[in-house]
């Protein structure tokens, strides 16, 4: 369940307070009182066994008594009253209910554990959703719904907050209305029994009077739930979110490298940058970023700027503070044109900065910031600019700002200014909030506010960047795979042996050193004759997780002798440092050569929320020292993996330093894509490190693997946050004529098929498709139409088979359902030369067959009206016209999956 009957929760027509209170200062009467005097202009029913009226309004003793069902019931009842009170409201015809009460299992209570399951239990027969337990409650404005114990109402807005903390609800009131912040929709989640994060995302997304959506989270519930709405609803609008607890995740309990740098909160992060929400780190950053993103869409029409940050300063002090702050924070300052250079030279006395920071001197009157500003922001190579001012005796910091706001004029361009001080700088910011130019209080606020509008662009390209195939086009080999994970299961061993966990990279085309296993010192010295010479010799042990710790690694042996000797001294050192370790032997592995390379982690870890999460970052000895890592949620795709290499320090390395040339970067992205993969396929791995993955311009060989399994305890990949790739719905078939075709849903490296798909339909084809002329798909919607969510989309891509290889892209036929899976809609298009050899009943058929394994209950499509051979196919497959459309050249139908007739098989 997630957005039914919550239009009951968030605009209901009626509402009963059970519960409701005369009694001073308890929750019953404070919210007795909210929601009689919030605005609300339907009825309102107080239920109260004892009393006749509340606060001067007719109450009614029992739900029976009421005389109509409520559509929304708010609960402050005893918890042991609860789930008899929704059985009823149920019964009643009631579909939403918010409960105040706390006690349902919070600390871990097994009596309240239970009381929640029974008021689940209560609710689920009809569809009636529960907002709670153990929360103040809600606030729609907008309606004059105050359904809550809050000590103040709040003003009507275009934001949605969601809290899972009452007290930040009561505290943000406060905060807001001291600044005149309104809301569309302010949420108390509390325990968050049924509905939860998701739910209201996907409601909220698509409600055109929020304009974003803000989240204070402690705890995810539902992460596939939470991650696909939350990557719908960014798509549409700003998704902000505080994220509670980031400094008490503790040491993760882990033997790994990937699970001692894969804390809780970096995973969260992780998940957050990946559905595209911006996140922020307290309430007022929260409402800082909010409104800078509201002025830029004032200003700018939602275009977000780049990246290039220009200051101009009358201070050097400010300048070198905010060009600080930016750079910490990931930013970069632009490179001033020799164009703007000669014009701040002539309008500049000859002591200014010469360069970015622009210091125009600390007696610069309103007409030099004039100047300046207008030659800056004639610059094509700065993306916006910061103005800093600061107060003295000599200039008026008034006249500056006046002086600013008129350079700007209508420019679309984005300005930020920080007036610095107190009683001087007051009346510039007044002119500057008036203007609608974002002004902030300190260097770092601004810088912090313009990295929001960095951080928030770069998430929203990564939601439309179309990534392209890397790889050596060697399909990985699961099979292979899993013969050692089976067998260390079947033994009981957590990890695999290093052979092993090799074998295992070797089955996903991931480069490795080759090993073998030698049971003695003279064995190991003849391993490494054979092998090549120098050498470097390991312990074996299923007891010893970091070799080095007890001297159980040995590089660059010369010899077979070196090799010997070092095996003897290894059992020595073992023997004292590790005395209970089990010895099995050492392994052996040829030196590789690769002077000048650098030395990179890549590992998965299995999370307790989100499921299996990579980690890329700088490798070797002291890795969880150097902290130098990214997390990323798979699966990955190219633009995914070169993002998370991307957030790393060791990127601007891998670059090319000093002579040195660039490392294989395709080669690590490549890596990663096939641990993603690996992960998908094997879901017993719960811990992997690859350390060291050795990286230089000439490619990527890992030295050392590490794999420690468990029993599957989520059937495959259940475990993912994110549903990866369905490989298993690939399939070779062919058209009724014997046309081979391949068939399997879209990939985001499917851009160009689909382009090509495109282009082979004509003008006609393309307006029954589109409902528009169209010559190509714009980048934004080719992006979308390939990188789909598999949770609640689908769309088929047939190909021409070519024996070995994907042919020609011959026509797409896709699906996509709403949050509840009530019903889906429907497209399909197809090359012209195509059509006629049914290839569109094929499409049909698999798209129908899919929404029936979804339990999808049906499938909904709008047609042209002139479009036959579609309506005709559509009725062959048991589609109906609905009701007449409000578009007469439109036919809107629909197909009840009961109904639907079988698609011949291939």
């Amino acid at each position: 369940m997630t957005i039914r009957n919550l239009d009951r929760l968030l605009t209901p027509g009626s509402v009963a307070l059970i519960g409701a209170s005369p009694q001073p200062r308890s929750v019953g009467q404070v919210t007795a009182r909210n929601l009689l005097h919030g605005g609300f202009k339907g009825p309102i029913l107080p239920v109260n066994p004892r009393h006749a009226a509340i606060e001067g309004v007719l109450a009614y003793p029992d739900v029976a008594s009421l005389p109509i069902a409520p559509d929304l019931a708010v609960i402050a009842t005893p918890p042991h009253t609860v789930p008899g009170l929704i059985a009823e409201l149920g019964q009643r015809g009631t579909r939403a209910a918010v409960v105040l009460t706390a006690g349902f299992g919070e600390g871990g209570n097994a009596a309240g554990t239970a009381l929640r399951q029974a008021m689940l239990d209560a609710a689920r027969p009809h569809l009636l959703r529960v907002l709670g337990p153990n929360c103040v409650g809600l606030l729609v404005p907008g309606i004059g719904l105050n359904a809550s114990f809050a000590h103040i109402g709040a003003k009507p807005g275009d934001l949605a907050f969601l809290t899972q903390s009452g007290a930040i609800v009561t505290a943000l009131l406060d905060w807001a209305a001291s600044r005149n912040i309104g809301f569309s929709h302010l949420i108390s989640m509390g325990g968050m029994a049924d509905v939860d994060f998701g739910d209201l995302l996907d409601q909220l997304g698509q409600d055109p009077a929020v304009r974003a959506i803000l989240l204070y989270v402690e705890g995810i519930t539902s992460p596939r739930k939470f991650m696909s709405a939350a990557r719908a609803a960014a798509r549409a609008k700003p998704v902000l979110v505080v994220k509670s607890g980031r400094r008490s995740e503790g040491a993760r309990a882990a033997r790994s490298h990937t699970g001692a740098l894969a804390g809780s909160d970096a995973v969260y992060d992780a998940a957050f940058r990946r559905a595209g929400m911006l996140r922020v780190h307290d309430t007022a950053e929260l409402f800082d970023a909010v409104e800078t993103l509201a002025l830029v869409a004032s200003r700018l029409g939602g275009n977000l700027p780049g990246e290039r940050l220009a200051i101009l300063t009358n201070g050097g002090g400010p300048g070198v503070l905010a060009t600080d702050a930016l750079i910490d924070r990931g930013g970069a300052l632009a490179d001033l044109a020799p164009a703007t250079i000669a014009a701040l030279d002539a309008a500049l006395p000859p002591t200014w900065s010469h360069g970015n920071p622009v210091d125009i001197i600390g007696d610069a009157p309103a007409e030099r910031y004039r100047a300046a500003l207008d030659a800056v922001l004639s610059d094509p190579n700065a993306d916006a600019v910061l103005v800093l001012n600061c107060p003295t005796a000599i200039a008026d910091p008034t006249e500056a700002a006046e002086a600013v706001i008129d350079t700007i004029g209508d420019r679309r361009r984005l300005v930020l200014t920080n007036w610095l001080g107190a009683g001087a700088a007051a009346p510039g910011r007044a002119l500057f909030a008036r203007a609608g130019i974002p002004t902030y209080e300190t260097p770092d606020q601004a810088v912090r506010a313009f990295m929001h509008l960095v951080q928030y662009r770069r998430n929203q390209e990564l939601l439309r960047r179309v990534p392209r195939l890397v790889g050596t086009g060697r399909r990985s080999d699961r099979a292979a795979a899993r013969c050692p994970i089976e067998q260390a299961l079947a033994e009981g061993r957590p990890w695999l042996s290093e052979v092993e966990a090799k074998a295992v990279m070797t089955a996903y085309a991931i480069p490795i050193v080759p090993t073998e296993i030698a049971a003695t010192p003279d064995e190991a010295a003849a391993t490494a004759g054979r092998l090549g010479l120098p050498a470097a010799l390991k312990i074996l042990s299923p007891d010893i997780t970091h070799k080095t710790d007890v001297g159980g690694v040995a590089l660059d042996l010369a010899d077979p002798q070196a090799v010997r000797i070092a095996a003897e001294r290894m059992l020595q050192g073992v023997a004292r440092l590790a005395p209970e370790a089990r010895i099995e032997g050492f392994t052996v592995q040829p030196m590789i050569a690769r002077p000048g390379a650098l030395e990179l982690i890549l590992g998965i870890v299995d999370d307790e929320t989100f499921g299996p999460v990579l980690l890329f970052g700088q490798g070797g000895v002291a890795v969880e020292v150097l902290d130098d890592k990214a997390l990323g949620l798979p699966p990955l795709d190219e633009v995914l993996a070169r993002e998370m290499i991307g957030r790393t320090r060791v990127s601007r390395l891998l670059a090319g330093f000093r002579g040195r040339p660039p490392a294989d970067i395709d080669g690590i992205v490549h890596a990663l894509i096939r641990l993603s993969e690996l992960a998908a396929d094997h879901p017993e791995i719960v811990e992997l490190d690859i350390n060291p993955l050795l990286v230089d311009a000439h490619g990527v060989v890992a030295l050392d693997a590490r794999i420690r399994v468990a029993p599957a305890t989520r059937p495959g990949t259940d475990r993912f946050a994110i549903r990866p790739y369905p490989q298993e719905l690939e399939e070779a078939t062919s058209l009724p004529d014997g046309t081979a075709i391949r068939l399997r849903p879209i990939r985001p490296e499917d851009a160009p098929a689909l382009e090509s798909i495109i282009a082979g339909m004509t003008p006609d084809d393309l307006r029954m498709r589109f409902f528009a002329p169209m010559r190509r798909l714009p980048d934004l919607l080719l992006a979308r139409l390939t990188q789909i969510d598999y949770d609640r989309e689908m769309a088929f891509i047939a190909f021409a088979d070519a024996g070995a290889t994907e042919g020609a892209g011959l026509g797409v036929a896709r699906l996509l359902a709403d949050p509840g899976r009530e019903q889906a809609e429907f497209a399909i298009g197809m090359r012209s030369d195509a059509k006629g050899h049914g290839l569109g009943w094929l499409l049909m058929g698999r798209i129908i067959a899919y929404a029936r394994s979804r339990g999808i209950g049906r499938i909904v499509g709008d047609v042209l009206r002139e479009n036959q051979p579609m309506l005709e196919l559509a009725r062959d497959l048991g589609f109906r016209p609905e009701a007449a459309s409000a578009d007469p050249a439109v036919v809107r139908i629909r197909l009840e999956l009961a109904d639907a007739r079988p698609a011949p098989s291939a």
